[in-house]
């Protein structure tokens, strides 16, 4: 009996013990809501080039630093945007655009890194490799981008990418408006500015 008492009691130690190391070795990141944080969907029409810009969204990311503050490992990065969070200067384009992606069934675009591959730069930048799965009005692709991420001097980390992909490979119809005057075109560009700040636990 005694016995079994020391097996439970050692067993709760090591436990314990493993649960507070996972603690300390979470580095967990948000997006810093912030002016430098920046993301848009641009692209080409029978008129004129569009964009439409975002700049509230949410996210969070698990990054491994060094010692000496270098960026060794992505283990997990995500961000989500509402479809109604972007904004171009033409308000039918605006309307067509949310009925393309379909915004009242479908209301964010997300991105969950799949892995990530690191190559150290200089001056604390660094390219990352990075596969996910980019989901766009309920369809989902993995994509894999090249991604600048920057450590900064009070720690936070940028992420900076561009990625270049078709509406129709995620189902959506080029939207058109002005009556049908102007239609966009299929291949579209998401350019993103995310930064990440480390999260208190």
């Amino acid at each position: 009996m005694k016995n079994k008492i020391k097996q439970a009691l050692l067993l709760t130690a090591i436990c314990i013990i493993g649960f507070s190391n996972i603690l300390q070795a979470q580095s967990v990141y948000k997006i810093n809501d912030s002016k430098d944080i920046d993301m848009k969907l641009s692209g080409t029409s029978t008129l004129h080039k569009w964009t439409m810009d975002a700049k509230t969204f949410s996210g969070d990311a698990d990054f491994k630093t060094g010692s000496a503050g270098q960026l060794t490992a992505v283990q997990s990065l995500t961000f989500s945007l509402a479809v109604a969070n972007l904004k171009g200067s033409e308000s039918g384009l605006n309307k067509n655009a949310y009925k393309a992606l379909k915004a009242n069934e479908y209301k964010d675009i997300d991105y969950k890194l799949l892995s990530a591959t690191i190559t150290p730069e200089k001056d604390n930048k660094y390219l990352i490799k990075a596969r996910g799965n980019l989901t766009i009005a309920g369809v989902t692709k993995e994509v894999t981008m090249d991604v600048e991420g920057v450590v900064n001097e009070n720690k936070t980390i940028t992420c900076t990418g561009s990625e270049k992909l078709n509406m129709t490979d995620y189902a959506v119809k080029p939207p058109k408006f002005m009556l049908g005057a102007m239609t966009t075109g299929d291949a579209i560009t998401l350019d993103f500015t995310l930064v990440y700040k480390k999260a208190t636990i």
